[in-house]
């Protein structure tokens, strides 16, 4: 698969073409491709918490998704889930980002994999990034590694410079002969800034009213380990599922 993506680079160059922008359309496009064979899942998610400032036992959880952006997730008490990056489509992933290139400094150690860098849009509507990114004199980068065996998003690292903000990394299992589903996903928070800080404390509010981490807490590092068992796969979830109930 890396030499067709090499030859693909090499026609380009001869047409006279910007290699980069075809080539990386074509990846964001199969992989997304890849993405959108799911029209619906329900599964067990079990989620563990390592954060700074915040306790919550492993939690299980029962997930709906259907396509494009519907989620429900049902816990008994209260639960975390992070809101950054875990159940968001390739194609709105990278429409967050501008000036995209093919990051050739990347080691590729398993020989199929490609890295794409871009610059964060701090304005996006589809982002979920701190506002405070804004008023940073530079802009983020965002690293995205793409399997081109599975086309599947293997890891997103948010950094400033060499320092990481974020990473999320995905481990992927094959499921029904067809269908690329992350059997883990963990979310790595390194937050070295008082400024973001009360990102992550955003972030992680995703199914509960935490209280704060610590006004005193200028470094934040953490992590959130999902797993995920028993997928149904494009069972034709109703819609009310996804209804939120009226209160009384």
């Amino acid at each position: 698969m890396k030499n067709v993506v090499i030859t693909l680079i090499i026609s380009f160059l001869f047409l006279g073409l910007k290699a980069d922008d075809k080539v990386i359309i074509r990846l964001i496009n199969k992989t997304n491709n890849q993405y959108e064979k799911v029209r619906d899942f329900q599964a067990k998610m079990s989620v563990k918490l390592n954060v700074p400032g915040l306790r919550m036992p492993k939690k299980s959880y029962k997930v709906y998704y259907k396509y494009p952006n519907n989620f429900k997730a049902d816990t008994k008490g209260f639960g975390i889930l992070p809101n950054t990056g875990i159940f968001t489509s390739p194609k709105d992933n990278f429409d967050n980002l501008k000036d995209l290139e093919i990051n050739n400094k990347f080691l590729d150690r398993e020989g199929h994999c490609l890295m794409i860098t871009g610059t964060l849009i701090p304005d996006s509507l589809k982002a979920q990034f701190p506002s405070e990114y804004a008023k940073l004199t530079f802009d983020p980068l965002v690293d995205v590694v793409i399997d081109t065996n599975r086309w599947v998003i293997k890891t997103v690292t948010s950094r400033i410079d060499t320092v990481k903000l974020f990473e999320i990394t995905n481990n992927y299992n094959l499921y029904e002969g067809a269908f690329y589903l992350p059997q883990k996903s963990k979310v790595e928070y390194f937050i070295k800034d008082a400024r973001l800080a009360g990102w992550l404390k955003k972030d992680v509010k995703t199914l509960m009213n935490t209280k704060e981490l610590g006004a005193n807490n200028d470094v934040i590092k953490g992590s959130i380990t999902v797993s995920y068992l028993d997928y149904k796969i494009n069972k034709n979830i109703p819609d009310r599922i996804f209804k939120k109930k009226k209160l009384d």
